[in-house]
Formats: structure tokens, sequence, C-alpha cells
């Protein structure tokens, strides 16, 4: 046996194994694999498995480089934030534009902050005077917080929805029906907003309500008919009342216009009383100067004065003769009448 390294070949003819080029590898794995290997170009005909070439390793390591770069690359329009997570913890916010994440490790959580979403529930409620109401109730809400909204709460609007109900329930309990069903609405929305609020930044939901809207407030169904029987009289009663209203309006300018004119005549006959009054007064006075002066031709003129103001307004006049014991009856308003209607013949 020759054991002479002659062209650089081992004591067996084969060359060393420091001289195999990669097409030489290339053959081998075909052949080790079922399929004679054609050259260097590395074609190959037959059926079985053919190893890459090494311009085509480099082509797929190239492609694998570019389908994870797609994966990992996303984009997110302006009103959208996205929440990474890696390994399962919060990682990083992202806003709008191109991003970057590891494919395969982070988990991606997009949500549109900017969008006002709608929920809306119909619930069996108990006022403060102890009956039932159907209240529809609706919910206009957005995301405030992505990172709480993603990872505080397992299901976000769930929570906002058993929010909404425990809020209600307690504010219509402090509410009468007929508040609830009438004139207390409005004020029943703003107070169930306030409350709902501070449930879900205790819960740390992220969520933000926007508007809280009573849409309907009924009676049980079962109990509907008596309650539209109350609802007519109570209209009823209003009516009567804005007649009432009306009426009052109407009769009290003019009683206070009647009233208005006697306190005018009162007054005016008051001056009227004093007047005379105090007219009398001087008239007084100055006759008791006369009397003082010559009182027997003052008690003369006075009588005088009466008899001829009450004969004045009489008719009829009786006289005494003097030496008789008959008096005599004048009727002046006959004889008036006979000598006027003698002037008219």
């Amino acid at each position: 046996m020759n054991w002479d390294n002659k062209n650089n070949q081992d004591p067996w003819g084969r060359k060393d194994q420091d001289d195999v080029s990669f097409d030489d590898l290339i053959k081998k794995f075909s052949v080790m694999f079922g399929k004679q290997g054609s050259g260097s170009n590395g074609s190959s005909g037959g059926g079985g498995f053919t190893f890459p070439t090494k311009k085509t390793f480099l082509y797929g390591f190239f492609g694998l480089i570019v389908l994870y770069a797609s994966m990992s690359i996303y984009q997110l329009d302006s009103p959208e934030r996205a929440v990474i997570l890696r390994f399962g913890e919060y990682h990083a916010e992202t806003g709008e534009g191109l991003n970057f994440m590891l494919a395969g490790i982070d988990e991606r959580y997009v949500e549109n902050v900017a969008l006002t979403r709608r929920y809306s529930q119909t619930a069996n409620m108990l006022t403060k005077d102890e009956n039932l109401v159907d209240v529809t109730i609706s919910v206009q809400y957005r995301i405030k917080n992505l990172k709480d909204f993603v990872l505080n709460v397992s299901d976000p609007e769930s929570s906002l929805r058993e929010a909404t109900e425990s809020s209600l329930r307690h504010v219509v309990g402090d509410n009468t029906l007929e508040e609830t069903l009438t004139t207390g609405r409005e004020q029943i929305a703003q107070d169930v907003s306030a409350r709902l609020q501070r449930y879900l930044d205790l819960y740390g939901t992220g969520l933000i309500v926007q508007q809280v809207n009573i849409e309907k407030t009924d009676p049980p169904s079962a109990v509907k008919a008596s309650f539209d029987d109350v609802v007519a009289a109570r209209e009823d009663k209003e009516k009567l009342q804005n007649e009432a209203d009306r009426y009052g309006l109407s009769i009290v300018p003019e009683a206070r216009g009647r009233a208005f004119a006697r306190i005018q005549a009162a007054e005016a006959y008051r001056e009227e009383v004093v007047a005379n009054a105090e007219g009398e007064a001087e008239r007084f006075e100055k006759l008791l100067t006369e009397y003082q002066k010559a009182p027997k031709v003052t008690r003369d003129r006075l009588y005088l004065d009466a008899l001829q103001g009450l004969y004045s307004n009489s008719t009829k006049v009786l006289m005494d003769v003097e030496g008789g014991n008959n008096l005599m009856y004048l009727p002046l308003d006959k004889i008036l009448e006979q000598n006027k209607s003698e002037e008219e013949d």
C-alpha cells in the first residue's frame, strides 16, 4: 500500500477534507437524501429532496427578513393608539404613523381613542316611594386612557354596563315616582353621569363618560292602566288649576278697580263731612259771638230760621186760630196743583 500523500489524498485515496468546496457538500447532501447532484449549478433530475444552492439560500434568508419586517412594522391613523405588551407586560404606547414591534414576541392592541361609543339598556327600578318603574338609559363614552383600558379590566364595557345599572338604581332610589316620570328626569341623568364616572375611575377602566340620557320612563305593564288613570287625573287637576288662575287674573283687577273706587268715594265723603263739620263749627262760633252781644234777638232769629227750614219742606200747614178750639188745615200741595192746572188751561 502506498502511504505517500500525493495529490492531497489520504491512504484510502480520498481528498483532504479541507479542500471540500460548498458545492461538494451540496452534492453529498443530495446523495444522502437519495438524489445524485448534477454539478456545481445544483440542477438535478429525478424525484426526491434537493438541497438548495447558496444563491437560493441567500434569497430565502432575505425573504424571511422581509416577511418578519412586514409583520413587525405597522401604521396607525391619527385617532388610533396602540398598546404594546412584551412577554405579557406593558412595554409602550404608540401613536400616529409608522411603528415597530417584535413580531412573535410583542402583542399589539389598537383602539380608536377619538371614537364616541354608545351603550343603552332598560332596567326595572324601585323609586323612593316604593314604586316600580322601567327606565331606558343611554350612555355615550370614549376611551380616555388606553393603557388602563387594556390592562386594568378584562372587559371594560361589561364593567361599564354593571356600573351604569348600579348608578341608575342608586339615583332612582333617591327620587319619587313622579319625579322619575316627569320633572326629575334631567336631574337624574346628571346625577347618574357623575356617579358613573366615579365608579369607572375607581375601577380604572380608562373610560370617560360624555353624556347620559334618560330615554324613556314607564310604569310596569301590570300597573300601566292604573297609572294612566292617575296621569289623567293629574292632567285634569292641572287644567282646573289653570282655569282658576285665568279666572283669578281676570277678576282680581276688576275687584281691585271697584275697591279703589270705593276708597276714593269714602275719602271724598270723609272730606265732605269734615268740611261740613268745620263749616258748622265756624258758623256756631260766629253765632256765639252775636248771641253774646244780643241774646234775645239771636234766639228769635234762630227760632224763625228753624221754622222756615221746617215749613219750607212741608206741603201741609196747621194754623191755630186765636180764641178758637179747632185747628185750621191748609192743603198747600193741593192748592198749588190746582193753581198750576188753571194756569195751563
